[in-house]
């Protein structure tokens, strides 16, 4: 590798739990139908449409467009939007340092157990190791700087999300149903398709 060639391995890995189907294609018209009257753009790259696993995509999830995940040289940049009352649920990282910027909207922040509103041109520093979470008060549109964004770095609150570096393989039984919890697995109760 070397400078200037942009790593997205992450970005594959991303994708891979990423809402699929119908959901992601409504959610996506959506999303362009406000950056339409935002009067903005997003990079020409494939979008992850998150809703963490949890089946609640308008309660608990977001859609991200990563501009750029340079692994090597330390950096990552992306686009987090987040609908009216939607929530990206509390986590941290224990490697990741990262500056979150609202460019359009307002969201409520919440990180290291105080909460308040974000306004357009406001700037959060997130420190490793300290939980955050933030929710759409009407649309919202923030840009992270980080560095560099992997997958297994993320240690959320919610036990039920199966995906970060809390999640355990492991395997679970429910009544009749076997659910493999690694979401990758293409059998038991939590498959959505995908190739993580």
């Amino acid at each position: 590798m070397h400078c200037g060639t942009t790593t997205m391995d992450q970005l594959d890995k991303g994708l891979s739990i990423s809402v699929q189907g119908p959901l992601r294609e409504e959610a996506l018209a959506r999303f362009a139908a406000q950056l339409k009257q935002w009067n903005l753009a997003m990079p020409a790259v494939e979008p992850l449409v998150l809703d963490f696993g949890l089946g609640e995509f308008d309660k608990i999830g977001l859609i991200e467009y990563w501009v750029a995940n340079e692994e090597a040289a330390g950096y990552c940049g992306k686009f987090l939007f987040v609908f009216d009352g939607q929530t990206c649920p509390k986590h941290h990282h224990k490697a990741k340092l990262e500056t979150f910027f609202v460019v359009k909207g307002q969201v409520e922040m919440e990180y290291d157990g105080r909460v308040w509103m974000m306004n357009p041109g406001d700037t959060l520093r997130v420190a490793c190791g300290h939980p955050h979470r933030f929710t759409g008060r009407g649309p919202a549109l923030l840009l992270e700087v980080s560095r560099p964004c992997v997958i297994d770095d993320n240690y959320f609150a919610d036990p039920r999300i199966p995906i970060g570096g809390n999640y355990q393989t492991s395997v679970t039984h429910h009544s009749s149903l076997i659910t493999l919890a690694d979401p990758r697995i293409p059998i038991g109760g939590n498959y959505r398709g995908g190739c993580k």
